[in-house]
């Protein structure tokens, strides 16, 4: 069996382009285990994300707006779906890896927090040196998932994983060496989640009423298009088209478009994320991680990975146990923990 593997591998170096990352040529993984006899290692790394707990918990996570009663608002599944799709179709017009670049966008975002960015700055300030999204990310397969055996993931797709973040104000190309993804799928994995964020959250903000069409920054419309699908589409042939002509030495995009997707991003930090409803909401996630951090912190034997304790300490044990929570169970918890239940007096026969 274990020949298919090795078909594969071989057509991978037959049609992919000389850039591209290959299965065969892994820098391996952290733990050495046995090769499967038919997936090659990245198409097994991407398996392995897809089934692990933390991939399934990410439809329950917020991706902008908190527990939203429509049925069509994204959440961090479905934006981590979006990014996927859209790193894929570039990965396979530049003749790149298409399941390495699958499987660091379905696991860049497994380490996000409850309730979106603002659950994010709350444990930033929780946690003791900070929180990122991304080093958890890191964590929940390296440690975390598979009974803290973790997922024994390539070094390339924990690599994508470990640099795809971008912060406020990073751009998602163009980045020094030190700060990319050493492979260009993990480049790719980078620039295709913010194609797919800044699109789907101003789907979603002009659905929840926040904003207009016409209120979009004109001159970045004017470059990129008036729907989601047209600025999406714009923005992936420029990335095709814009490292093409580099030779594909880096993933990259031309100046006017990557300043128009900037600028919409720049937009919704304004008008969605940092808006005065956006700030009140961000106090309420504040309320309950925080609450739950100090109550939960007062009980750890009943709550806390005792591992994680005996090993790291409370405040490891508190970020992994905060941080995997859905919104649904952070709120179930927090009533569990500060809602006084009600009295309810049997009755005289």
């Amino acid at each position: 069996m274990s020949l298919i593997r090795t078909q594969l591998e071989q057509r991978e170096r037959e049609i992919l382009a000389p850039q591209a990352a290959k299965s065969a040529d892994s820098r391996g993984r952290q733990r050495p285990e046995a090769e499967d006899d038919i997936r090659p290692a990245f198409q097994r790394d991407r398996d392995r994300i897809i089934h692990s707990k933390a991939f399934r918990r990410l439809k329950h996570k917020t991706q902008v707006f908190f527990a939203p009663t429509g049925d069509h608002y994204r959440t961090r599944l479905t934006h981590t779906l979006e990014v996927s799709q859209i790193a894929r179709t570039i990965a396979k017009v530049l003749h790149l890896h298409e399941e390495l670049t699958e499987a660091i966008a379905l696991g860049h975002d497994l380490g996000h927090t409850p309730f979106g960015h603002a659950g994010e700055r709350v444990l930033n300030d929780l946690v003791p040196g900070g929180f990122n999204h991304y080093e958890q990310s890191l964590r929940v397969v390296d440690v975390l998932e598979n009974d803290r055996r973790g997922l024994n993931l390539t070094w390339e797709v924990r690599d994508g994983i470990a640099k795809h973040s971008k912060g406020k104000r990073g751009a998602p190309v163009g980045a020094d060496p030190g700060g990319r993804a050493a492979t260009l799928e993990g480049q790719i994995a980078r620039v295709a989640d913010l194609i797919a964020y800044v699109n789907h959250d101003i789907d979603d903000a002009i659905r929840a009423g926040l904003l207009k069409e016409s209120d979009l920054p004109a001159a970045a419309v004017a470059v990129v298009g008036h729907s989601s699908s047209e600025r999406i589409g714009r923005m992936v042939s420029d990335v095709v088209s814009a490292t093409t002509g580099a030779e594909c030495r880096e993933i990259q995009m031309s100046a006017n478009v990557l300043d128009a997707m900037l600028t919409l991003r720049d937009y919704l930090f304004e008008a969605v994320y940092e808006n005065e409803a956006s700030t009140a909401e961000f106090e309420k996630a504040h309320g309950i991680l925080g609450g739950l951090w100090e109550k939960v912190g007062q009980r750890p034997g009943e709550f806390l990975d005792p591992q994680t304790l005996e090993q790291e300490g409370k405040d490891a044990a508190l970020r992994d146990f905060i941080a995997g929570m859905t919104d649904r169970f952070a709120v179930a918890l927090f009533e569990q923990l500060f809602i006084p239940r009600p009295w309810v007096a049997k009755e005289m026969p």
